[in-house]
């Protein structure tokens, strides 16, 4: 074989090596490098309501929101392709590394779901399971997002309904584990008007309300609304697509919060939160400790007062995917039945990728100029000599 030829071949290999080991960096191992700085919170006892008992349980729940998983109609097959992938890495990623035992998705899974067709939700469904799954003996806790079933004007029996039975959810939902309680709540159903869907969500709520009272002992309300499923008291979390009731992002100070240019936009009731009423009625009937929200794609932390003078945390939390959020996070919370921690987590930068791809392919084509310059040297060398 030729000694030109040869050269070509090894040099062809090198520029082979290297752009897989570029993929394979930016690709999935950046992930690990990134996510592996994310850390569980520890509890502060300080924090701890003494009148529940922890019994030393610990949950860690990973929560995320908005995922917007495209469909037939937005976004171009690229932005699908791309997106999806971003997701389902970093979120396999934290699976591996963490290890939550709880999964919460606060709404909006799909993008299209609210007009999409039975086999295009099938499809979505199909997709969802495949890109964010989960070990078998974890839980996952879902939220409703307006763009899964549409915005309360638009909702119908029938895209509540294929909703609910794909993921185990209804208007208002009560679960328990490990002590920790947790109200998942259709923000959708919160509009206040006795719809088809709202009135059975607040009875609902009415219900979970003196079920939580038999819990904490109030042997009255056991008597008719003892639920068997509460082993133990524990103020509960709420968990919901549209944040409660705040004027706009403007209080909000996180380092994934929304831009200047939107930060002081007024929120309009039941669109971008739902009613002034609506956050009353949830914060009087169940006295939450802590609401993670999402929706509004950005971070956010604030504190709401009840009627009773109490103090309820809400996180808002932003979009995970990279289409609706530059610089999105997730959050890792450390529950136990008498308190809570919240970290956040942030993913990995798409400006670090692309720089480092652009910064790789520059690097290349150095090193084959260099390559270049060099063996064309050479054969000056040899011509010459051999001319003389």
């Amino acid at each position: 074989m030729p000694t030109r030829f040869r050269l070509n071949i090894k040099c062809l290999g090198k520029i082979v090596a290297s752009v897989i080991g570029v993929l394979f960096y930016c690709e999935y191992l950046h992930y690990y490098v990134i996510l592996a700085q994310c850390t569980w919170p520890v509890l502060d006892p300080t924090t701890a309501n003494s009148n529940i008992t922890n019994n030393g349980t610990q949950l860690h729940a990973m929560v995320l929101a908005d995922t917007h998983l495209l469909g037939k109609i937005n976004g171009h097959w690229f932005d699908k392709l791309r997106r999806e992938w971003q997701m389902h890495r970093t979120f396999q990623t934290a699976v591996t590394l963490h290890h939550p035992q709880v999964y919460v998705f606060l709404g909006d899974l799909f993008d299209e779901g609210k007009w999409c067709q039975p086999e295009e939700f099938a499809e979505y469904v199909s997709r969802f399971h495949h890109l964010f799954k989960v070990p078998e003996e974890s839980h996952i806790l879902i939220a409703v997002g307006n763009h899964d079933i549409g915005f309360h004007y638009s909702v119908s029996p029938y895209l509540i309904s294929r909703f609910e039975r794909a993921f185990d959810v209804g208007p208002v939902k009560l679960v328990q584990i490990s002590g920790v309680t947790f109200v998942i709540i259709n923000s959708m159903a919160m509009e206040g008007d006795n719809c088809f869907l709202c009135r059975p969500a607040v009875n609902k709520i009415r219900v979970i309300s003196q079920q939580l009272k038999c819990a904490r002992g109030d042997t009255e309300a056991c008597k008719y609304w003892k639920n068997p499923a509460l082993h133990q008291f524990s103020q509960p979390i709420v968990l919901q697509h549209y944040p409660l009731y705040r004027d706009s992002d403007a209080v909000c100070h996180e380092p994934d919060e929304a831009p200047p240019e939107i930060k002081n936009t007024r929120f309009r009731e039941r669109w971008e939160c739902i009613s002034k009423d609506a956050t009353e009625m949830l914060l009087d009937y169940l006295s939450p400790r802590l609401v993670l929200s999402g929706h509004t794609h950005h971070g956010c932390h604030v504190t709401h007062t009840t009627s009773r003078g109490a103090t309820v945390h809400e996180y808002t939390v932003p979009s995970f995917s990279w289409r609706n959020k530059r610089s999105p996070t997730f959050s890792m919370a450390t529950l136990s039945p008498n308190n809570f921690a919240i970290y956040k987590c942030h993913m990995p930068q798409e400006f670090t990728v692309v720089a480092i791809y652009v910064i790789s392919l520059v690097l290349m084509a150095i090193w084959l100029i260099r390559k270049k310059v060099k063996s064309q040297g050479i054969l000056y060398v040899k011509v010459y000599n051999h001319l003389d």
